[in-house]
C-alpha cells in the first residue's frame, strides 16, 4: 500500500482561494509578500515538518506543490527546510487550478504503481500526530474485508485541536471537526483515475463509506489572519503542563520552537 500526502505552499493556482486577484502576476505578488511568506514558514517550521519528520512509520511520501517563480530567499529556505525529511519532494507547477495541478502531482507520483494507495492533503500550516501513517496503515489492514468490495473508502480522525501560534507561545482549543482537509485520508484502486483533490474533503461521506475514530486526537489546525478559510475560535488558552507534554509527545510540536520562530526577523537578511 503506498501512502501519498500532498501540500500547497503558496502556489499561485488559477481561482481556489477566496483572496481573488486579476491576474498571476498579482497573485504572485501577494503570496511572496515577505510579511506572509514569513508566516507561513513560521507555521510550515513549526507544525507540518516536525509532525511529518517524526512518523514512527516512514513509509509514506509527502509532495509540496508549489510555483516556478518563488523568489530567493525563500526558495531556497524551502529547500533547505523539506532536505531535512526524506520522504518530502518539492513540486513545482505553472499556475492552473489549483486541484488539476495537484491531482496531476499525485498521479505523477503513482505512475507505475500497481497497489492500493492511501491518499491525504494537509495545510502548510497544519500538524498531524506522529502516529497518522501508521493509524491508517493499521485501520486499513484490520477493516480490509470493510473495504475489498467497495472502490474508495475514507479514515477520519474527527478530534484535535485548535492552535494560534505567536512569540509568546501556543494557544489552543480542543476541537471535534467534521471531515476537515487534515485528518483523514482516502483509500483508492490503483486504476482509479481520481484523486483525493478530485473531491471536496467536507462531502467525502456523501460519495465514500467512511470509518470514523472520535477520540484519538489526530490533528493541529492553526488559527491565523492569513487563513484562508477564515477559521475563528473563541476559547483558545494558553497551554497547561499536560497538553505541552502531549504536544510534544503526540505532534512533535514544541513552544520553545514557536517562541524561536516567531521571535526571529520577519523578513531574512539581506532583503528590505
Amino acid at each position: 500500500m503506498r501512502v501519498i500526502g500532498i501540500c500547497r505552499f503558496s502556489y499561485p493556482a488559477l481561482g481556489g482561494f477566496k483572496r481573488m486577484h486579476d491576474s498571476v502576476s498579482e497573485r504572485e505578488a501577494y503570496l511572496y509578500d515577505d510579511a506572509r511568506m514569513a508566516l507561513r514558514f513560521r507555521h510550515f517550521e513549526t507544525l507540518t515538518l516536525p509532525s511529518l519528520a517524526a512518523q514512527k512509520d516512514t513509509r509514506f511520501s509527502f509532495l509540496v506543490i508549489t510555483g516556478e517563480n518563488m523568489p530567493d530567499p525563500w526558495w531556497s529556505r524551502l529547500n533547505d527546510i523539506c532536505a531535512t525529511v526524506p520522504q518530502i519532494k518539492i513540486v513545482t507547477k505553472p499556475p492552473m487550478r489549483h486541484r488539476t495541478a495537484m491531482q496531476l502531482a499525485i498521479k505523477e507520483e503513482l505512475a507505475g504503481t500497481e497497489d492500493i494507495s492511501m491518499q491525504f492533503r494537509l495545510d502548510d500550516d497544519d500538524a498531524v500526530g506522529t502516529n497518522f501513517i501508521r493509524s491508517i496503515r493499521r485501520t486499513a489492514r484490520l477493516s480490509h474485508k470493510m473495504w475489498a468490495d467497495w472502490d474508495n473508502f475514507v479514515i477520519e480522525y474527527s478530534s484535535g485541536y485548535a492552535v494560534r501560534l505567536g512569540p509568546e507561545g501556543i494557544l489552543a482549543q480542543p476541537v471535534q471537526g467534521q471531515f476537515l482537509a487534515c485528518g483523514l485520508a482516502v483509500l483508492f484502486r490503483p486504476s482509479d483515475p481520481k484523486t483525493v483533490m478530485n473531491y471536496g474533503h467536507h462531502k467525502l461521506h456523501l460519495t465514500m463509506p467512511t470509518l470514523i475514530d472520535p477520540q484519538s486526537p489526530m490533528y493541529l489546525r492553526a488559527v491565523h489572519d492569513d487563513n484562508d478559510s477564515r477559521a475563528t475560535h473563541s476559547q483558545l488558552a494558553p497551554l497547561d503542563d499536560d497538553l505541552r507534554a502531549l504536544f510534544k509527545e503526540r505532534f512533535n510540536v514544541t513552544e520553545a520552537a514557536v517562541r524561536a520562530a516567531f521571535c526571529a526577523p520577519a523578513v531574512p537578511p539581506g532583503k528590505g
